[in-house]
């Protein structure tokens, strides 16, 4: 058994290669092998939003405060709250972030292939957000 400790694992800020805005990532988790899973909790000020990016075992967002929109390619923007679960299926290409008037928080899990749990796209532009 391991207990990790809040606040033991440094906040860290969402690089601008793969975020719009401020973000705010805090590690969870990311348990060693054999295990893949990997969890952080990830802040988005107003206006802030993922790149487009796929995962390649899915992804799971738990929203615990805020507002925010998620979108999968091809799909409308659809708006989530506290308390609600978003599963996005391996390799869909999707975005997620904050409203633009409202901050949102979420944990976001997923599983690493080859040690990695996410590939990066292009970013949202301004236009495909505020669809």
């Amino acid at each position: 058994m391991k207990i990790q400790r809040s606040g033991s694992q440094p906040s860290g800020k969402g690089p601008e290669d793969y975020f719009t805005g401020s973000v705010r990532i805090d590690p969870l988790m990311s348990l060693p092998e054999p295990s893949r899973v990997a969890g952080v909790s990830v802040t988005f000020e107003p206006g802030a939003r993922t790149a487009w990016h796929t995962h390649p075992f899915g992804q799971t967002l738990i929203v615990t405060a805020g507002c925010g929109w998620v979108q999968r390619e091809g799909g409308p923007v659809e708006e989530i709250r506290p308390g609600d679960v978003v599963w996005f299926e391996p390799g869909e290409k999707h975005w997620h972030g904050a409203t633009p008037a409202t901050a949102m928080t979420h944990i976001a899990i997923q599983e690493k292939l080859d040690g990695s749990p996410v590939t990066w796209m292009e970013h949202v532009t301004d236009e495909q957000y505020r669809r």
